[in-house]
């Protein structure tokens, strides 16, 4: 199960690598289309760079990872909302949904370890 969920680490960190740094102009797009400033849209951004590079070094020091994916989660929970908001169709969820699934997979998967 470990395995699965280091997977999950690096599949939320490199999701949030392609869309906040290659995919950046949607993001900015996005931001206006929910009404929020660009100073949310930055510390959402700086926020979701800093718990994604922490879940890939949770890798080596498991201890580091229980808090981001908890918060990456809730991000995601957020971006459901914002979603929600401007009445998107179902696709334009799915993204955000599988990465709030994937969070709290690997927050409950540590969780156990840590717990063990």
């Amino acid at each position: 199960m470990h395995s699965l969920a280091v997977t999950a680490q690096v599949i939320i960190a490199c999701s949030i690598a392609l869309v906040w740094i290659a995919r950046f102009p949607n993001v900015v797009k996005e931001f206006h289309e929910y009404g929020l400033p660009d100073s949310v849209r930055t510390l959402v951004g700086s926020i979701k760079i800093a718990l994604a590079t922490l879940l890939v070094a949770g890798i080596w020091y498991p201890r580091l990872v229980m808090v981001p994916a908890l918060m990456m989660a809730a991000l995601m929970v957020c971006a459901q909302a914002a979603h929600v908001k401007v009445h998107h169709v179902w696709q334009r969820y799915m993204p955000s949904l599988a990465l709030l699934f994937l969070s709290l997979f690997v927050a409950a998967t540590y969780a156990k370890k840590l717990h063990a």
